[in-house]
C-alpha cells in the first residue's frame, strides 16, 4: 500500500493525530476499523422529493441549504427554538423548526447544506418540518448520487467520518484479498478492496448491492469458521459410549407406554440413540412446538444413558420449571423412577431435584445422591453448574430452553469428569437463521414435527397494539372467553417493567402475542370481530 498504510495501520498515519484521537471514542483506531465502520443509511439523490412537491403528512428526506436561521423565544414554555428556512437546488423553500435551538445554532446556520428528514406538517399555512433529523454535508458531496450517513456521536459528526473515510481511501491501495479468485468467481463476489470502496462511496445501486453482498458473505464465513472450530473443540474429548439395550430401563419404559410414539418422536429418537452410541460427544438441538412431545424424547435419551451406567442431568431455566420437570419425569416413569424405594421397579433409577432455594437437609441429600450415583437423573437449575455439585459419571446433559443459557454455562457442565457428556438441547422457540447460526451453530438440529394423537396445535395471534391500541379490550375479552372454556392462555410482551419516566422517554413498539394452550375446542383469536 502507498505510504506503508494497510488495514492494521493506526489512523494517526493517514489522518494525523488530532483526527485520529477524535475517532478513538467510537472504537476506530486502525484503518481497518474505520473502513469497516459502514454507513447506517444512504440518501439517494435520485429519489429525493423536491420541496415544491411536498404534501402535508408525508415523511420526506430533502437535501437543502439553510437560507436563514434565527433563535426565537418559545411562547408556552421556557427556552428558545431555532427557526430556519431551507431551500433546495430547485428553489423550493420549507420551514424547519428545532426545539432547544441553542444547541444547534452553531450547526444550522445560513449557507450550511444538509440532509433534513422528518414528517411534513403545517403551521401558519406554511409547510414545515418539526425537529427533523439533520446531517450536515459538504457542498461538494451534494453532487454525489448517494450520500453516506454514518453512526456518529455528539463530538464526531457523520460528515467528519465521511471526510476521514475518503481521506484514507485516497491514500491506500486495495488490501490483499483473503478469498481465492476461484471462490470469488463462483460466488460472484467483488474483490475486497472494491467492496470496501463502494460501500462507502457508491455510484449506483448495483455498487451497493455487490458491496453489501461481499461484506455480509465475509461476516457469515467468519461466523461459520468460528463455529467449525467450536465443533472441533467439542469433540476433542471422548464421551461415554451409551449404546441402546434391549433389556434395560428404556425398553421397559417403552413397553409400558400407554400410547404410541409419533413418527417425529421415533425419527428424532433414532438420531439421538445413534449419537449416544458413539464415542464422540453428541451436540444436538431438538426444536418442536409446544405439545410436540419433547419431554418424552429427552426422557428416553436419559434412560439410554442410565442403561449404560452413567447419569443424566436436566438443566431448566427456573426453579418452577425444574420442579415441574422433576414431577413430570417421576410421573411418566412410575415405578421405574423410584429407585431405592419400596415398590420400585426392577433396575429402577431415582429422579433427584436440586435447586438453590432448597433447604440445607434436602440439598445435602440431593448432592449426595448425585455424587454417589444413587440418582440416575438429576434435575436442577443453575445450581447444577456450581463447582460443589459432583456426579459419579455424567453421561448426558439435557438443556431446556437453551436461549436462557449461554455457551459458557453449557460448557461448564460439559467440562465435568474425564469424559465429555453428551449434550441435548430442547427449545420450543422459533429460531431465526442468524440466531441459530450464532447460538446453536455448534449443534446438530433435529426438528420434532407433528403432535401426539388427540392434541391440537396451540393458536398464536400477534396483536399490533402500537397501531391499534383500542384492540386491548378485545384481547382481554378473548382471553376471558378461552379461560372460561377451560383453556389456558399466555401473553408474551416485548418489554416488561421499567419506570413511567423511562417509558415516556423511549416508548417501545408494543406488540402482544397471545397464545392459548390446553385442550382446545376453538381457535384463539385476538383480533376484533
Amino acid at each position: 500500500m502507498d505510504d506503508g498504510f494497510d488495514l492494521d495501520s493506526r489512523l494517526d498515519g493517514p489522518l494525523g493525530r488530532k483526527a485520529a484521537d477524535a475517532l478513538a471514542p467510537l472504537g476506530l483506531e486502525t484503518v481497518g476499523d474505520l473502513l469497516r465502520h459502514y454507513p447506517r443509511r444512504y440518501v439517494d439523490r435520485g429519489r429525493l422529493t423536491e420541496i415544491a412537491g411536498l404534501v402535508a403528512g408525508e415523511h420526506v428526506t430533502v437535501v437543502a441549504a439553510v437560507a436563514r436561521a434565527e433563535l426565537r423565544e418559545m411562547r408556552n414554555r421556557r427556552g428558545k427554538m431555532l427557526k430556519a428556512v431551507i431551500r433546495d437546488e430547485k428553489g423550493g423553500e420549507l420551514d424547519a423548526t428545532f426545539f432547544n435551538g441553542w444547541k444547534l445554532q452553531g450547526f444550522i446556520k445560513q449557507g450550511v447544506v444538509g440532509v433534513f428528514s422528518g414528517k411534513v406538517g403545517v403551521f401558519n399555512n406554511r409547510l414545515q418540518l418539526t425537529h427533523p433529523q439533520f446531517e450536515e454535508i459538504e457542498e461538494s458531496d451534494s453532487l454525489r448520487p448517494f450520500l453516506s450517513v454514518y453512526p456518529a456521536n455528539a463530538k464526531v459528526t457523520s460528515q467528519a467520518i465521511a471526510r476521514s473515510v475518503r481521506q484514507v481511501l485516497e491514500q491506500i491501495d486495495d488490501p490483499t484479498d483473503p478469498l481465492p479468485g476461484s471462490l470469488r468467481e463462483r460466488e460472484k463476489l467483488p474483490e475486497l478492496g472494491r467492496a470496501l470502496r463502494r460501500i462507502h462511496v457508491p455510484e449506483t445501486e448495483a455498487d451497493l448491492f455487490a458491496a453489501r453482498h461481499r461484506l455480509v458473505w465475509d461476516e457469515a464465513l467468519g461466523v461459520q469458521l468460528a463455529l467449525a472450530l467450536r465443533r472441533e473443540a467439542a469433540v476433542a474429548r471422548p464421551a461415554p459410549v451409551c449404546p441402546r439395550r434391549d433389556d434395560g430401563l428404556l425398553a421397559a419404559f417403552d413397553a409400558d407406554l400407554p400410547f404410541p410414539l409419533t413418527e417425529g418422536q421415533q425419527e428424532v429418537g433414532e438420531q439421538i440413540a445413534a449419537d449416544l452410541a458413539r464415542e464422540h460427544p453428541m451436540n444436538r438441538l431438538v426444536q418442536g412446538d409446544v405439545g410436540a412431545g419433547k419431554t418424552i424424547v429427552a426422557l428416553r435419551a436419559m434412560l439410554q444413558a442410565v442403561d449404560a451406567g452413567t447419569q443424566a442431568a436436566m438443566l431448566a431455566p427456573t426453579e418452577v420449571l425444574a420442579a415441574q420437570h422433576a414431577r413430570s419425569l417421576r410421573a411418566m416413569l412410575g415405578a421405574l423412577g423410584r429407585g431405592g424405594e419400596l415398590g420400585a421397579g426392577e433396575n429402577a433409577t431415582a429422579v433427584t431435584l436440586l435447586t438453590g432455594s432448597m433447604g440445607a437437609k434436602a440439598k445435602r441429600q440431593a448432592l449426595l445422591d448425585a455424587q454417589s450415583g444413587a440418582a440416575g437423573i438429576v434435575v436442577g437449575t443453575h445450581a447444577l453448574i456450581q463447582d460443589t455439585v459432583g456426579f459419579a459419571e455424567l453421561g448426558l446433559v439435557v438443556v431446556d430452553e437453551q436461549h436462557r443459557f449461554g455457551v459458557e454455562q453449557r460448557d461448564a457442565l460439559r467440562a465435568r469428569g474425564e469424559k465429555a457428556p453428551h449434550m441435548l438441547v430442547m427449545t420450543a422457540t422459533p429460531i431465526p437463521r442468524t440466531v441459530a447460526m450464532t447460538v446453536y451453530g455448534d449443534l446438530a438440529v433435529s426438528e420434532l414435527k407433528g403432535l401426539p394423537k388427540g392434541r391440537s396445535p396451540v393458536a398464536t395471534t400477534v396483536v399490533p397494539l402500537a397501531e391499534h391500541p383500542s384492540w386491548i379490550e378485545r384481547v382481554w375479552q378473548r382471553i376471558r372467553e378461552e379461560v372460561e372454556a377451560g383453556h389456558q392462555c399466555y401473553v408474551v410482551c416485548p418489554r416488561v417493567g421499567g419506570t413511567e419516566k423511562e417509558g415516556r422517554r423511549r416508548a417501545p413498539r408494543r406488540t402482544t402475542t397471545v397464545a392459548r394452550s390446553g385442550v382446545p375446542r376453538s381457535r384463539c383469536s385476538t383480533s376484533p370481530r
